[in-house]
């Protein structure tokens, strides 16, 4: 698959700041790595993202796989014109996790005009799946801010 993002170039370090007084900012998700078509982010698995038994918290995997999809739909459109949201995601949790780091690595499904489609596969530091997840993102056009 060719690029799919907008821009030519852009920095992990850019993304990271769109994060900023965010739920990603204070799970800690850190934006590892892009490519052409994919994008990929790193989660702490500590305090923040533990459920009580000491397991990752499914919905901690929740929020890393719809960052994931949400940022890369951003990076695909022109955002002076359209904006995206997210319509549904699921999750299926293969493997628990009780510490380390998990990474998520979103790949495209389906770039329309109207949605896409993103799978975010979550492993942990071993490579082993954890978590897969299926987001749809819909693409709307922006309005004035005062209509």
């Amino acid at each position: 698959m060719n690029n799919i993002w907008f821009k030519e170039k852009f920095l992990l370090k850019e993304l990271q700041e769109t994060s900023k007084g965010t739920m990603a900012e204070y799970l800690d998700i850190s934006f590892s790595e892009i490519g052409d078509n994919y994008i990929k982010a790193t989660m702490p698995v500590d305090h923040r993202t533990k459920q009580p038994y000491g397991l990752l918290h499914g919905g901690a995997s929740v929020v890393l796989a719809e960052t994931l999809g949400s940022v890369a739909s951003s990076l695909v459109i022109d955002m002076e014109k359209s904006l995206c949201v997210g319509l549904e995601i699921n999750a299926n949790h293969i493997r628990a996790v009780k510490t380390g780091l998990v990474t998520g690595t979103a790949t495209p499904i389906h770039l329309g005009s109207s949605t896409h489609v993103w799978e975010i596969k979550i492993h942990d530091e071993k490579g082993k799946l954890v978590c897969i997840s299926r987001l749809t993102v819909a693409i709307l056009k922006r309005k004035d801010v005062n209509d």
